[in-house]
């Protein structure tokens, strides 16, 4: 893809604040210098792994790549049995970490991964989840090695005592030797006769001894090792004799601990060598997962999607947004190019946002093809093109002393040496600047060229021959920026299949231009272009009027729809109530027939009981009571 159109639709800014949401240097460098491709599968790849990644930042949240630091030098630093420095090893330990972090991250941003994941239909691998999953399985955190980088080292400026037995003896006996020497010299100071030698009753350090701070006319007064003076030389700087031979002490154990840092250094050193290849890949890793997710993060703030590609040069962008300007205010766009027609040329008033719509357009195209989500809607269609060309802004080149009209021709010069059947065009008021008869002329035969050629190509323009080319020519398009001539304001909604209309005579008449110059420039159109730009303002009326319509008929539609909705879940309430009734009597009817069936039998029990043995009276009726008293029971419950 040429420089020079990257510039021209500010792709260079759109990868600037991608990488602002990269946190490795190499990926900022990654996203810094990311350009459009032209091969589908790789682009389709890389647009999988960007809804992916976005997949997995709306289920698992924020990932953080801080911390995984280049330690590629380091590496090859140990390729050749050299130690590294404390530094060196904290960011290893800090590679580790982020390896750590991005690995449960693959974890809790996916429905499950590792042992857990299915099995492949043959039972010899395991499926991918998605198209990361291969990046975070490569991932090892190394716990061990990180933690015994950490057990050690405490921060870039102290090493633990217990990274080793003969460091915590050395470090026992440094801090033993201190006591004596600060004892010994407190001594002294507590000493009444000294300190009036002292110019502060103080403890320093020089070069690594103990030393006091001594008035320079009572230099003679304290023996000892003059090491520094004050920039007055005012103040001697000794070490009394007293504690030279301590200091001595103290001197050869700080070489020694320093001798057993180096060691420690060297071990962890050879440990980490152990790992080189595996550092090598967890590096190169989390620098490319970094890469993806800044992709995807960088979506989320414009609600980016992966649009479907195609090679036949097809673009049918649904509600597209510039991702430049405010999300709040500016309109989206719908676009179609190399399905019905090649050349889509567009016309209308200044400021109505023909411009933006070739940005969009020519951005939209570059972002995608570079593997990043476009702001737009579901659906939305790109074509791969070899190279996307563009002429659009002052062109004028006072270094070369050439006029804006020269300079878009040069331009356009190169674009038609260069351009083929892969390329999409995007001119900004093509040939204007010059004779409007000859730049018209000039206009026609240059988009006349390009469709001979096969290329996409927008242009916009104010010339109304334009117009009739396009409706004259198969293959050719008009559209034009909505005006509202009412507010004087345009709509930004990009119409195609209409031809716009200046609405010069329009607008001045809104503005208070008189009546009288308005009718005079009118006499002086031709009577062609007057008829052409009445049937343009017909066809204006008559689109706002089908618009209205159809708004209305799609209002009834939802207004039918939710009546129809209202009356299924009515029927549906009703069947239910229905099929409840009718269970529950059938229930009773049962129940009913059931205890009909027992009284009947309990009814012949009792009859057979009384019939073959002389039972009281008394008893006999009370069985008959109690039958009654049933019997009018069940028949009060049936009712």
């Amino acid at each position: 893809m040429n420089e020079k159109v990257l510039k021209t639709l500010e792709y260079n800014k759109i990868i600037a604040r991608l990488a602002e949401h990269a946190s490795s240097e190499d990926a900022k460098k990654r996203c810094l210098t990311l350009t459009p491709g032209t091969d589908i599968n790789e682009i389709n790849l890389l647009q999988l792994q960007t809804k992916d990644a976005l997949n997995r930042l709306f289920k698992g949240g924020r990932i953080s790549f801080s911390g995984v630091h280049d330690i590629r030098d380091s590496l090859k630093r140990l390729e050749i049995g050299a130690s590294l420095s404390i530094t060196e090893l904290l960011r290893v330990c800090s590679l580790l970490e982020a390896a750590k972090r991005s690995k449960a991250f693959s974890r809790t941003s996916i429905g499950h991964t590792g042992p857990d994941r299915p099995a492949a239909a043959d039972g010899t691998d395991e499926l991918p989840v998605d198209s990361l999953t291969g990046f975070f399985d490569q991932i090892e955190p190394l716990t061990p090695l990180c933690d015994e980088i950490r057990r050690c080292i405490l921060s870039e400026d102290e090493i633990a005592d217990d990274a080793s037995s003969t460091l915590r003896s050395i470090r026992k006996s440094m801090r033993g030797m201190n006591d004596k020497i600060r004892a010994q010299m407190n001594s002294m100071i507590n000493n009444t006769t000294t300190r009036s030698y002292l110019q502060d009753a103080v403890i320093t350090m020089r070069d690594g001894r103990y030393c006091l701070p001594v008035k320079a006319e009572a230099k003679s007064q304290v023996p000892g090792m003059v090491h520094d003076q004050s920039s007055s030389g005012s103040t001697l700087f000794i070490e009394p004799l007293a504690v030279v031979n301590l200091n001595n002490e103290y001197k050869a154990l700080l070489i020694k601990e320093k001798e057993e840092i180096e060691v420690i250094l060297a071990n962890l050193s050879n440990l980490t060598a152990g790992y080189s290849m595996q550092l090598h890949t967890d590096y190169n890793v989390l620098t490319e997962l970094d890469f993806i997710f800044a992709k995807a993060a960088f979506a989320q703030t414009y609600n980016g999607v992966a649009p479907t590609f195609n090679t036949d040069g097809r673009i049918n962008i649904k509600k597209g947004r510039h991702p430049l300007l405010d999300a709040k205010k500016v309109v989206p766009i719908d676009v179609r190019l190399g399905e019905d027609f090649t050349l889509l040329i567009i016309t209308g008033p200044n400021t109505g946002g023909k411009t933006v719509s070739l940005k969009t357009v020519g951005l939209l195209t570059l972002m995608g093809q570079a593997g990043l989500h476009i702001p737009a809607s579901e659906r939305s269609e790109l074509g791969i093109f070899e190279e996307v060309f563009a002429d659009i802004g002052d062109e004028q080149s006072i270094e070369q002393s050439l006029s804006t009209f020269s300079s878009h021709m040069t331009n356009i010069t190169r674009i038609l040496s260069q351009v083929n059947d892969r390329s999409l065009v995007l001119f900004d008021e093509l040939c204007a600047g010059t004779d409007p008869t000859e730049g018209a002329a000039l206009a026609i035969s240059i988009l006349s060229k390009l469709k001979l050629y096969g290329a996409r190509v927008m242009a916009t323009t104010h010339y109304s021959e334009l117009k009739v080319f396009a409706l004259q020519t198969s293959g050719v398009e008009n559209a034009c920026c909505e005006f509202d001539v009412e507010s004087l304001s345009p709509t930004y909604r990009l119409l195609i299949g209409i031809p716009g209309k200046s609405n010069a005579f329009a607008i001045s008449t809104k503005l208070g231009l008189g009546e009288d110059i308005i009718e005079d420039a009118k006499g002086r159109i031709s009577e062609n272009d007057m008829n052409f730009e009445d049937l343009l303002a017909d066809l204006e009326k008559s689109r706002i009027t089908i618009e209205k319509e159809q708004l209305e008929i799609n209002q009834y539609k939802e207004e039918i729809q939710k009546l129809k909705e209202q009356l299924e879940q009515k029927q549906e309430r009703l069947d239910a109530s229905r099929d409840k009734i009718l269970r529950e009597a059938n229930e009773q009817a049962y129940n009913i027939i059931k205890e009909a069936k027992d009284l009947a039998d309990e009814t012949i029990r009792n009859f057979n009981k009384y019939g073959t043995a002389h039972a009281p009276v008394s008893e006999m009726e009370k069985e008959r009571t109690k039958l009654r008293d049933k019997m009018n029971n069940a028949q009060k419950k049936n009712v």
